[in-house]
């Protein structure tokens, strides 16, 4: 069956204040409403929806998402967390030791999404300055050393970027199943290492899935969506957040007639968080929910067995897509790789 998760925005606050907008006549007096209550609603939503699980993506000006895929956690017993975060974050040894616990306290349902190609000036920031090839021979030992301590006791490893002497867990953080690996590229380095390590290879709608060549490895789908009754409720929608974002509805784009997606969502998943004419626009599905069901069961057939789906105002959303589109894609199968 295909798995269907719900992308968190990276910021505890969504990105538009700690606080709700309440009422005029509702007041917060003790500010009891904190910068983690927006995402714990919308981790509720997922779960109450029946989605698989939330990614909480990284976010280099947000919260860090360990500590947030903690709390989301914490808060649920049925919830899967992807937690994103790339290799400069930490070592290894300390990644893997957070997440084994992490795994302890929540019923082994964690799993990480590594975010190795960033961009240079965002990698600086972070205080990591390797640039090209060089991000991904240092993935491929992060990943070596940490399935390495994971499961092997008295674990020494000699690298280019990482040292182990008789490392290795024992009791209590040993027997813990390791997080599933998901891993996203195009490039020749990205697909190698999906190769060794990934359990899930992570697309974008424009990608040429079929040209990958990953045995074993499940492939999943970044995929913007925003649907509604009708194709002309869904078509009004985007105009309103292409306006928001500071379009007209004379530079709106239209939908790619041969894929049917959409290129103006922002990576957030809500176009109103860009301006257009920036670049950074994403492709997706709009429409109906049978229009964008239909869409999704191309990408099933072309063998996309994990959809991380991105839609916005989160909340409001998640129940609705939860209500009304899981329920057309309820029997689909997919050729899990």
């Amino acid at each position: 069956m295909a798995k269907f998760l719900i992308t968190l925005p990276g910021r505890a606050d969504g990105g538009r204040g700690a606080r709700p907008d309440f009422p005029g006549f509702v007041t917060d007096l003790r500010q009891a409403f904190g910068p983690f209550d927006h995402l714990a609603q919308i981790g509720r939503a997922v779960e109450i929806a029946a989605f698989h699980g939330a990614l909480v993506p990284f976010d280099p000006e947000g919260e860090e998402s360990l500590v947030v895929t903690a709390g989301l956690l914490r808060q649920s017993r049925r919830l899967r967390a992807v937690a994103g975060f790339h290799p400069g974050i930490a070592t290894p040894v300390y990644a893997a030791k957070v997440s084994a616990s992490l795994q302890r306290f929540s019923g082994d349902r964690l799993d990480w999404r590594l975010v190795v190609d960033l961009d240079p000036a965002v990698a600086r920031a972070q205080g990591d300055f390797l640039e090209g090839a060089d991000r991904y021979a240092r993935a491929e030992e992060f990943l070596t050393v940490a399935k390495g301590v994971w499961s092997e006791e008295g674990y020494t490893y000699e690298g280019r970027f990482y040292q182990v002497l008789a490392g290795g867990f024992q009791s209590p953080l040993a027997g813990r199943p390791f997080p599933r690996i998901h891993l996203s590229g195009t490039s020749k380095e990205a697909l190698e290492l999906s190769a060794r390590h990934a359990d899930v290879h992570v697309f974008d709608p424009e990608d040429d899935i079929e040209a990958a060549r990953l045995p074993g490895v499940a492939y999943g789908l970044r995929l913007p969506v925003l649907a509604r009754d009708d194709d002309g409720e869904a078509w009004e929608a985007a105009r309103r957040l292409w306006v928001r974002g500071g379009g007209t509805a004379q530079t709106l784009p239209d939908p790619d007639p041969r894929t049917r997606l959409w290129p103006g969502f922002a990576p957030s998943g809500w176009a109103g968080a860009l301006r257009p004419g920036s670049g950074s626009f994403r492709a997706g599905l709009v429409g109906s929910f049978e229009t964008v069901a239909a869409g999704i069961r191309d990408y099933i057939d072309r063998g996309v067995g994990v959809f991380f789906l991105e839609a916005a105002p989160y909340i409001e959303e998640t129940y609705r897509l939860g209500e009304r589109l899981l329920p057309l894609l309820a029997k689909e199968t997919t050729h899990v790789r």
